[in-house]
């Protein structure tokens, strides 16, 4: 078994689709917001040794194949910085707790 596949193998598990319509916040939230992506194309210095160290890690497995990468990102650093500067404030209260960030407006000009 390869290292994606343990990685990665999970099994899946369908999620109902919920039937509800969208609130009404949703709609003015796309006029006058806009949001910001989780990730970002990675910088071109840094896509040639990612896919370098990806094919290698891949190719441990399989040495004879052939792996092709389509795109490399990497995280938008003003999601990571808000995502962590909001899990803080909000964790002030509840030490305990996990959060997760699923999405990040911006205002727009």
């Amino acid at each position: 078994m390869g290292i994606f596949q343990r990685l990665f193998g999970k099994a899946s598990k369908a999620e109902p689709i919920s039937t509800e319509e969208p609130d009404s916040i949703e709609s003015s939230t796309d006029s006058d917001w806009e949001q910001l992506p989780a990730f970002i194309p990675a910088a071109p210095q840094d896509v040639e040794r990612v896919s370098v160290i990806a094919t290698a890690i891949a190719a441990g497995d399989r040495p004879n194949s052939k792996f092709l990468v389509k795109r490399v990102l990497q995280r938008n650093p003003e999601v990571k910085t808000i995502s962590i500067i909001a899990a803080s404030i909000a964790a002030g209260t509840k030490t305990d707790s996990q959060l997760s960030i699923k999405n990040i407006y911006k205002k727009k000009n």
